[in-house]
């Protein structure tokens, strides 16, 4: 039988010297459109694929691949007799390597000003059809979709004349991965065209591997990090590292919290996080007056943290940042005297990413559990405060009213249950992740009176108190204003418990768990 092998390929990284290659090892060349030219240019003699189906290209491009003298060949199993009798009857050569990368979707969307139907001119047809048949067919046939592995295959080519079992298993196991991921964009690119009440019977992921990571969340643990394609603008997915050391599994989460928390706030702000909870965040009319506020926030757990900015960090906030030891700071970018300063720290990790730190339309979050995947709607709710009520005695001030409204946005981010302290710029104490609320609004005086930062501060509770235990603990320690969704039964007696201590307090009617 003869050898043959069909090339149609987008990406033309290495094809012409791999044809050559293959010539040299006994193939005759099948191919179409660009690719011929291309290999012909090179000086590949090649067959049109016309000449093998015995029709010509039609419909734009959209018809050439799809004919039985094609699949035949592919889908054939050669040590089947029946199969083999079939292909001499219709008169079909079976084609033992097939090398095709499809129609560049991603990237079409990717593109400014790409209409819809420019869009799904780019959704291939004939490539995933041939790659999924010479896939299934991997006992006979050699698949490849990357350029990667065109060395392995010209050495098993060169070693013995054909390609072992085991790697064209694994070639399959490939194909079958990228047309899934290839699918799966079209997929996403679609539903987002299509307006979706409810969530759809099947799910469909899309994510590439962007790093292997050194490990997990702890160092026993394997793990990797994949993003969305294309990557949204303003995320840990599309942020570019500029200097240090990879990031860590925990890095990643870090940083990606302290994006989320900094899209809140529009003034200049630093965020600094700490096991995926802020330890402190500032906004000021400068970042440098940012970073002080956020530094002073916490000065102790900010060690070792994650440093994210809204604004370029410039070198005097370069210098202050440069004294203490922090994992990693992510800004939309650095002054160049403020990058060669912080450059000089060997392990820190400088990201630059996208101002466009707005909240992502229609924007999800997942959670593996056993066995499956929980989805929810980003908590990215925009809320009226012109909605928020004040059900004490006692209206808030002014001032009361903007170091509220901060502490809202701060307590949001912090794990369940929740309690933020804060004044006008700056969060001055922190309860976040016990099991009782009460536990959560005594470690957060606690690290405010550590401060001398009582005085001003309001309080924030991302969910109702169940008894009035918090609001007098609070009002005990000079809290005079607080702001919680409301909602329990026993709310009244909360009220009751303000209205004593002369607190203001507002009702929000949101939620906020983070568990």
């Amino acid at each position: 039988m003869k050898k043959r092998a069909l090339i149609s390929v987008s990406d033309k990284t290495g094809i012409a010297p791999f044809a050559k290659e293959l010539v040299e090892n006994g193939y005759e060349i099948i191919s179409t459109g660009g690719t011929r030219k291309a290999l012909t240019d090179a000086g590949v003699k090649t067959l049109a694929i016309e000449e093998i189906t015995g029709f010509p290209e039609m419909l734009d491009g959209r018809v050439k691949t799809l004919h039985p003298r094609i699949h035949g060949g592919l889908l054939a199993k050669l040590d089947n007799p029946e199969h083999v009798a079939t292909l001499n009857e219709h008169n079909i050569d079976p084609i033992s390597l097939v090398v095709v990368n499809l129609y560049p979707f991603k990237e079409t969307i990717q593109k400014t000003a790409i209409t819809e139907a420019e869009a799904i001119e780019q959704i291939d047809i004939g490539g995933p059809s041939m790659l999924r048949s010479a896939a299934k067919n991997f006992a006979s046939v050699t698949v490849v979709v990357d350029s990667q592995d065109y060395p392995v295959i010209l050495s098993e080519l060169a070693e013995k004349g054909e390609t072992k079992l085991t790697t064209r298993k694994k070639l399959a196991l490939k194909v079958f991965q990228h047309t899934a991921a290839y699918d799966a964009l079209i997929a996403s690119y679609l539903a987002e065209k299509v307006e979706q009440t409810v969530f759809p019977d099947e799910l469909v992921l899309q994510y590439e591997k962007k790093q292997v990571l050194r490990y997990g969340e702890n160092p026993h643990q394997e793990a990797a990090f994949y993003v969305q394609s294309p990557a949204p603008s303003g995320t840990i997915a599309s942020a570019n590292q500029l200097h240090g050391k990879e990031l860590s599994y925990n890095n990643i989460r870090d940083t990606d919290a302290a994006l989320g928390i900094l899209a809140e706030y529009t003034k200049p702000t630093i965020v600094a996080v700490k096991h995926m909870n802020p330890c402190g965040i500032g906004s000021g009319i400068s970042i440098e007056q940012a970073f002080d506020a956020a530094y002073a926030a916490d000065p102790v757990s900010i060690f070792g943290g994650i440093i994210a900015s809204n604004q370029k960090i410039s070198l005097a906030v370069a210098e202050k940042m440069s004294s203490m030891f922090l994992e990693v700071i992510i800004a939309p970018a650095f002054d160049q005297d403020a990058l060669q300063l912080l450059t000089k720290k060997k392990n820190i990790r400088l990201l630059s990413v996208s101002e466009s730190l707005e909240k992502q339309p229609k924007a999800w979050t997942s959670i593996s559990v056993g066995g499956g995947l929980l989805i929810q709607s980003k908590d990215d709710l925009i809320e009226d405060e012109t909605t928020w009520q004040v059900v004490t005695k006692r209206k808030p001030t002014t001032d009361e009213i903007e170091a509220l409204a901060f502490a809202w946005k701060a307590v949001k981010h912090v794990k369940s249950n929740a309690i933020v302290l804060a004044n006008k710029q700056q969060t001055v104490g922190i309860g976040a992740g016990q099991m009782n609320r009460v536990g959560s609004v005594a470690i957060a005086l606690e690290q405010a009176k550590a401060n001398n930062a009582i005085t001003d501060a309001v309080l924030a509770s991302d969910a109702f108190f169940p008894m009035s235990d918090s609001v007098e603990l609070a009002a005990k320690n000079g809290i005079k204003a607080i702001i919680q969704p409301g909602g329990s039964i026993k709310d009244q007696e909360s009220i009751d418990m303000a209205d004593q201590y002369d607190v203001t307090m507002i009702f929000t009617n949101i939620r906020h768990f983070r568990h």
